[in-house]
């Protein structure tokens, strides 16, 4: 059953070419394309497309629905097309004509658009909550290893003296960047298309501000025909999100793998966190932030994926749009996995001390020797010479003192006052609006 079909059978390997993974993907949808519908009716009453009595039945039957849905008892039939056909079809069984009333004012475009929505704000919200747990591990750790020195580098040649507290904190800050990204994304998901019908409005008296409150957006995609054009934009500009959360775990990764390395020897985990060799007994491998790194150097390119599907698209709806959900959906399950799997795996780090007593350490202190002939009055470059000229000739002698004060360097990590900006950033999504109005849709 197709709601667009007419008297024409439509070719069955078009129909399956077409269809694709739709029935798959919209299941995830399925409950927020309930929700959408609840307030669609709710405004039909308002402008006197529905009775009072039949908005009653409907919404008691969506409901039913939802709540099927919920409890993992709902599925699209092979016969229909996706989850909105299954949604309406199901409606018009069970309570008649009332049923077939619920499309009016809308097309397919702008629903899938609002479940999109709803759906993306959803998973925001849980990748939002996985991030904010992994922010207060590392900051966890950078404050409890903040005295334990580390060697730092650059080019991948021994630099200056680090710390564990730098590097934990380094990662939590980073993560604050990424949720300003998010948060742009957030406020891009939560405007409403609904209304927008096919991506040029309708003759119906549709009152779209209504259905805006009723489903807890900020604000509305106002013109109909931007809309339609936002989808593709949307979905880009999440994936630009993710793929910077992707970014700062996938750099996280790879510095795990370069410090497990026995060559390093900073860091380790619990055997039975690591995986062996088949041939090789001593081997412990970092194989779960291995995939992590690549799980998250592919989803850093979604965004040009989405950008190649959707470039030089004209204005309106077209099918190429179907496809993202195929791209995008399971990023967001991977992403979310990776940032729980992060979380867990530093909960059982353990971390080497005295690592700068090697000798092969003592050049990392070459800056502090040279900065304290600075404080002493020699002219830096002269400082910097002298320096330069004892460690060629061997007499160089570390000054194993760090005195690092300024803001955010060893001595002074400032968690605090990144804890402060995640924090400001964080209340910004007030995801308590949006739980609130679909809480009293569903009542």
């Amino acid at each position: 059953m197709k709601i667009w079909q007419k008297n024409i059978e439509v070719n069955k390997d078009i129909e399956s070419f077409t269809v694709g993974k739709d029935r798959e993907l919209d299941l995830e949808m399925a409950a927020f394309d309930v929700l959408g519908s609840l307030a669609h009716v709710q405004m039909l009453e308002s402008i006197g497309l529905l009775t009072a009595d039949e908005l009653v039945l409907i919404q008691k039957e969506l409901k039913n629905i939802y709540a099927e849905i919920e409890a993992g008892d709902f599925r699209i039939e092979d016969t229909v097309e996706d989850v909105h056909s299954q949604v309406e079809w199901m409606l018009t069984q069970r309570i008649g004509e009332a049923g077939k009333k619920i499309h009016s004012g809308r097309s397919r475009n702008d629903q899938v658009l609002v479940d999109l929505k709803l759906f993306f704000r959803d998973r925001i919200e849980t990748t939002v909550h996985n991030t904010a747990v992994l922010f207060q591990q590392l900051i966890a750790l950078s404050n409890t290893h903040k005295d334990k020195l580390l060697p730092g580098y650059t080019h991948l040649q021994i630099a200056m003296p680090s710390s564990f507290g730098l590097w934990f904190g380094a990662y939590a800050e980073s993560l604050v960047d990424d949720m300003e990204v998010m948060l742009a994304a957030w406020k891009i998901c939560n405007k409403n298309p609904l209304g927008s019908a096919a991506g040029y409005g309708s003759s119906f008296p549709l009152n779209r501000t209504l259905t805006t409150e009723l489903l807890g957006f900020e604000n509305l995609n106002y013109n109909v025909v931007y809309a339609q054009m936002g989808r593709g934009k949307t979905e880009r500009i999440l994936a630009q999100a993710m793929s910077s959360v992707a970014a700062s775990l996938a750099k996280m990764a790879m510095d795990v793998c370069l410090f497990i390395n026995q060559n390093f020897g900073f860091i380790r985990f619990p055997d039975e966190l690591t995986t062996g060799s088949s041939i090789m007994p001593h081997k412990k491998n970092p194989d779960v932030f291995e995939l992590i790194r690549s799980r998250c150097n592919k989803i850093q390119a979604l965004p040009n994926e989405i950008a190649m599907m959707t470039t030089n698209l004209p204005s309106g709806y077209h099918r190429d749009l179907q496809l993202l959900k195929e791209n995008l959906f399971p990023a967001m399950v991977s992403l979310n996995e990776c940032l729980e799997m992060t979380t867990y795996m530093l909960q059982h780090i353990e971390l080497k001390g005295d690592i700068l007593k090697d000798p092969k350490y003592a050049y990392l202190f070459s800056v502090e020797v040279v900065n304290e002939l600075a404080l002493s009055g020699v002219p830096f470059r002269e400082a910097y010479k002298i320096v330069g000229e004892s460690i060629e000739n061997g007499t160089f002698k570390p000054s194993e003192e760090v005195n690092h004060t300024h803001e955010g360097s060893i001595g002074n990590l400032c968690n605090d006052a990144i804890e402060k900006m995640m924090e400001q950033i964080l209340d910004q999504f007030n995801f308590e609006k949006t739980r609130s109005a679909i809480q009293k849709l569903l009542a």
